[in-house]
């Protein structure tokens, strides 16, 4: 484990509120909260209306069982322990909105829509109304604390597990009330401390895919929310190729089951370049057709001041995908991104997050290219 220690800020003891999952990550950060001398409460989000009492394996969350399993960690870790319900806030404000942008042409990533409306609006919302400093979570990530008391939010130290790109959609007020004590550390790290805290979630799987959708089969969730509608397939030109049963299954980059009658002229592959809801048309064409190297981004969300005029920056717009470099400039609601290199297969909805070397400037909801 590293040197990493969680100190009290500004020499303060803080009332902290500990999200806790049901999973390994959540279950170290309260307990290096509470070690660090904080006064610490947990609290489990009940997310679901109808949960599930066991998971499926890595699939799912805030099933009954995960929630015994916060419980078993916040007993042994010596903290006061409390079930939130925020199911019909979840639903609203992340559930329908996922069916909301796939109905209008768009690929959300909701766990950026989790943090922002729901562990630090809802969930912080309420921790600030009941006197508390501060929510403590188990993402991978560091804020760093200058000594004119303003905040930065940095990637984490491990890279394969950095989840500072979905933490991106936090601003200023929120940063300063935000605690992740495991940025200094490796996945590896926590498994282990976990082991020697006898807690027994040291080994439980984590977490992943999206996790209101255990079985895994978004087209089929999709298509249950809303239904089915026959559309047209086509090329750049117009020309109808095939058919779809639903425009909103289809994804930016996709190639495999689009259901087209015949092969392209020239024999190559053709994927999916773009969705009308509007004309219910799904437009495919080649690979090199995805290539993209400008954006315009709304709805920003800055982690700090918004910048201004041009800014030199890396561009990353998936959760796991590599930076590009990239300048930026932030006009009225709207970012302008010039990257360095094209990139491939972007979609509108998708959240574009900007660095300053791991420093998170800030976000915006991918809505054109070019």
């Amino acid at each position: 484990m590293s040197d990493y220690t969680l100190p009290p800020a500004n020499g303060r003891r803080l009332r902290v509120l500990a999200a806790m999952s049901g999973g390994v990550d959540s279950a170290v950060a309260a307990a290096r909260a509470v070690e660090a001398g904080h006064d610490v409460v947990g609290v489990h989000l009940a997310l679901s209306a109808k949960p599930a009492t066991l998971r499926e394996g890595a699939r799912g969350c805030c099933t009954i069982e995960d929630s015994r399993d916060a419980r078993r960690a916040a007993d042994v870790i010596g903290i006061p322990f409390y079930v939130w319900d925020m199911a019909e806030r979840f639903r609203e404000d992340v559930m329908d909105d996922f069916v909301a942008e796939y109905k209008a042409g768009r690929t959300p990533n909701p766990c950026l829509r989790c943090n922002e409306k729901i562990k630090f609006a809802a969930l912080l919302d309420k921790a600030l109304g009941l006197g508390f400093d501060a929510v403590c979570t188990g993402h991978y990530a560091q804020v760093v604390e200058h000594p004119d008391g303003s905040r930065e939010l940095h990637r984490s130290v491990d890279m394969g597990k950095d989840q500072s790109y979905v933490l991106g959609v936090l601003d200023t007020e929120q940063l300063a009330h935000a605690m992740f004590p495991l940025g200094g550390d490796t996945k590896g790290d926590v498994r282990a401390e976990a082991e020697r805290r006898d807690l027994a979630v040291a080994q439980k799987p984590d977490s992943h895919d999206i996790c209101f959708i255990a079985d895994g089969d978004t087209q089929g969730f999709l298509a249950k929310h809303l239904g089915t509608e026959r559309g047209d397939i086509v090329d750049a030109t117009g020309t109808k190729l095939g058919e779809h049963d639903g425009a909103y299954a289809y994804t930016i980059g996709q190639r495999k089951g689009l259901r087209i009658g015949r092969p392209a002229a020239d024999g190559k592959p053709r994927y999916v370049l773009d969705i009308s809801p509007v004309s219910n048309t799904v437009t495919v064409g080649p690979v090199e057709a995805l290539d993209v190297d400008r954006l315009v981004g709304i709805r920003p969300r800055w982690c700090g001041p918004a910048p201004v005029g041009e800014v030199a920056c890396t561009a990353q717009v998936r959760a796991h995908g590599e930076e590009t470099p990239a300048i930026a400039e932030a006009i009225g609601d709207e970012v302008r991104v010039r990257l360095a290199e094209p990139i491939r297969g972007i979609a509108r909805g998708q959240a574009v997050v900007l660095y300053d070397g791991t420093r998170v400037i800030g976000s915006a909801t991918i809505d054109g290219t070019a």
